[in-house]
């Protein structure tokens, strides 16, 4: 009860900071000397257009001030997130962080725990659409896993018929009522205990393809680094689903890159397709109830709306060292409307929330509470800027430019660009016409907002299973 309590006053502790960090920027700007107003200058720019323009821009006092704060704020999340890193990386208190690196590798020195082998799981609910292309995907793999099990929960299509044609074991779940976590549970409690220390398990959706390579690239990182605990995919979106579809490959695109330039630090090891050590495993099913939160015994906290992201955190909180690397990425399937897209997204935002009110602000916790502050700051931002452009439309006359915002503007254009470069000339299209992907955005505050309403409010959570369609033809991995 008194978890839960708390869960709720996460979204009201946030919204509360943020709306009061917007508030004293605004009154910076108010208590500000206006500066001297140019006076507007008009053109006629090619004999055709009448067009104003001002050279008005904020004051210098202002741009160094909102540029100052910004990169701060930023160097200071950086900075606090890898003292709290390299902190657990070299901690030597089992009893705190059993599985940090420094402990990990003395415990292991000298000893040689066999080739790495791979035992996939693969949770599927009524999958006999994508089903079939993902365990092709895995059989197609240059280092084929060593094991294919399809964890059949509460199937009443032929999804068990189609692994069993395939070739794959097949573990059915028997009374499970916590969904894809419960699930998954069951499985790990026959699987685990026959695991060695370089007998790696995976956990991959149904509705995902691996990228040929994946499995080899994991392997040698798991052989290469003893004291490495999960590998983590980086995902992309399927062709297809118009416009929609091209919203989320944009979205996961971006995401991709991020993490290349986080030389692969992990946010969330997805649930699309990540792999693990048994004795991480085991250490979050013997820490559950203990250090971090959930049933004892469980790998998987049945509670969390969003079971990968809170296998992260658990994981980090025992100081677990985990990688996203560019070579390891997979095609998962997009949202195919704006209806099931929705109900995505406030899964995973209230699934984050209700992770950081379970964990509490920690060390391990503190860059997912600034990420969700900045969310609700980008909310207030994004939001007014549109506003003032609407007022904007509907009050005047006739446009007037001012160089210094336009200029801000192309800058902001360029770098949209840039980051969905390796997306083709369809991503770079959609970037470059700035205004669908700012509505888009605002489409994903919007889930934000309701996420944080519906949390502070106590509002019961539901999850939505998604019946999934036959891939598109040509709609393979990537290579």
């Amino acid at each position: 009860m008194r978890q839960r309590r708390f869960q709720r006053l996460v979204g009201v502790a946030i919204a509360a900071v943020v709306v009061l960090a917007a508030g004293l920027l605004w009154l910076v700007i108010l208590l500000g000397e206006p500066g001297q107003r140019e006076t507007s200058a008009r053109h006629i720019v090619v004999g055709v257009w009448d067009v104003f323009y001002d050279a008005e821009a904020p004051e210098l006092r202002i741009i160094l001030l909102a540029v100052a704060s910004a990169l701060l704020l930023a160097a200071g999340v950086a900075l606090l997130e890898r003292r709290i890193s390299n902190s657990s990386r070299r901690s030597a208190n089992v009893n705190v962080t059993p599985l940090a690196p420094r402990g990990i590798m003395e415990s292991t020195r000298g000893v040689y725990a066999g080739p790495v082998t791979i035992t996939v799981l693969v949770p599927a609910h009524n999958e006999e659409a994508s089903l079939p292309s993902t365990l092709q995907s895995l059989l197609d793999q240059s280092h084929p896993p060593e094991r294919i099990i399809v964890v059949a929960d509460n199937c009443t299509d032929s999804t068990v018929e189609l692994a069993k044609a395939a070739g794959v074991d097949v573990f059915e779940s028997v009374g499970n009522t916590k969904k894809k976590a419960g699930a998954l549970n069951q499985a790990l409690r026959q699987v685990l205990p026959g695991q060695a220390a370089n007998d790696v398990v995976m956990v991959m959706d149904a509705d995902t393809r691996l990228d040929d390579g994946f499995l080899e690239s994991a392997v040698r990182r798991f052989t290469g680094d003893r004291a490495l605990m999960a590998v983590g995919g980086l995902f992309y979106g399927e062709p297809g689903h118009g416009l929609i579809g091209q919203f989320q490959r944009n979205e996961y695109a971006r995401y991709a890159r991020e993490m290349e330039r986080r030389r692969g630090r992990v946010f969330v090891l997805t649930g699309t397709a990540s792999i693990f050590r048994p004795a991480a495993l085991r250490e979050v099913a013997g820490q559950r109830g203990k250090s971090i939160p959930g049933q004892p015994g469980d790998v998987y906290d049945t509670a969390a709306l969003t079971e990968d992201n809170e296998l992260t955190i658990a994981l980090k909180s025992l100081g677990a060292l985990m990688i996203s690397p560019w070579d390891c990425t997979v095609v998962t399937e997009l949202m195919p409307s704006w209806r099931t897209l929705w109900n995505q997204r406030l899964r995973w935002q209230r699934g984050a929330l209700e992770n950081l009110g379970a964990y509490g602000v920690t060390k391990q916790t503190v860059r997912y509470w600034a990420q969700q502050l900045g969310i609700g700051y980008g909310v207030i931002a994004l939001s007014c800027y549109l506003l003032l452009i609407a007022l904007t439309l509907l009050s005047i006359n006739s446009w007037v430019w001012f160089p210094f915002w336009v200029g801000l503007g192309l800058l902001f254009m360029v770098e949209r660009v840039v980051t969905v470069w390796r997306g083709g000339w369809h991503a770079r299209l959609l970037a470059i016409s700035l205004l669908p992907e700012l509505l888009f955005d605002m489409f994903l505050n919007l889930v934000y907002v309701k996420g944080i309403i519906d949390i502070s409010l106590g509002k019961q959570a539901d999850w939505k299973h998604i019946v999934h369609s036959a891939p598109e033809p040509g709609s393979g991995v990537r290579k």
